[in-house]
């Protein structure tokens, strides 16, 4: 899936992002001190350095299934419990967090209820499972300037607006499947200013995630008819790109 990779690299990718969505989704979630958080799925921690801002590193557990982020995460929170595991199989107890959040994983997973039943089981009852995705099927995720471009180029592409949560409503359902209740969805919205189309443009050429993964595999003069293709629908100048997440949250009943 293309994770397996130095955090700087993600970082340069989709750190400004991760950053800005990480104060409106815990906003979201209704973060607040008192809490104990368990951020699912933190990368190299970006939700995680909120979440500790909010409730203290004593207040905060966290996993990841890469190892080269597991990393830097600990180098960054030194003081937050953050192990090494998936989704899918959470090693913590039943009923020991207030609160499970999910930033930017569900479409990840290969079995999206299965994690959110998990990502359950070890929350309190009356507690917050949350997560988000960017909408891809909208087109309003950081990247889908460049998967526009890609599918101008070659229609036959799969890119990730077939991704789980991808759509709205698509959130809801899972939680629902998972047995949540209480369930609430919104459109989280951010902005981040690019100073011109080569620093948009490079972190893409860094092998993240599936963007990076698809344009590995392409030959170099395909790459460089992306590259055109993504320049002649963005400005040279600096310019803002305003993304917009789902975002769902449920209670555990």
């Amino acid at each position: 899936m293309g994770f397996d990779i130095p955090a700087e690299a993600y970082d340069r990718f989709m750190g400004r992002y991760s950053r800005l969505l990480s104060v409106k989704f815990a906003d979201f979630a209704g973060i607040h001190t008192g809490q104990r958080a368990l951020d699912v799925g933190c990368g190299p921690g970006a939700l995680t350095a909120e979440l500790v801002c909010r409730l203290g590193a004593e207040s905060v557990i966290a996993i990841d299934p890469s190892a080269s982020f597991v990393t830097a995460a600990r180098e960054r929170q030194p003081h937050v419990d953050i192990r090494e595991a998936v989704v899918e199989d959470l090693p913590f107890p039943d009923d020991c967090v207030d609160v499970a959040l999910a930033q930017l994983v569900v479409h990840f997973l290969t079995d999206p209820v299965k994690g959110l039943t998990e990502m359950q089981r070890v929350v309190r009852s009356g507690g917050i499972v949350a997560a988000d995705v960017w909408d891809f099927v909208g087109e309003r995720a950081p990247h889908s300037t460049f998967w526009h471009a890609a599918r101008t180029l070659d229609p036959a592409i799969s890119d990730e607006s077939q991704l789980p949560g991808a759509h709205e409503g698509s959130l809801s359902e899972l939680f629902a499947a998972a047995g949540l209740g209480d369930i609430v969805e919104v459109a989280l919205e951010l902005s981040v200013q690019h100073r011109d189309f080569e620093e948009w443009w490079t972190p893409y050429t860094g092998g993240v995630g599936p963007a990076g993964a698809y344009f590995a595999s392409l030959a170099a003069e395909h790459r460089t008819a992306l590259r055109e293709q993504c320049r002649s629908m963005l400005p040279d100048g600096p310019f803002t790109l305003v993304a917009h997440a789902w975002a769902a949250r449920g209670t555990v009943r």
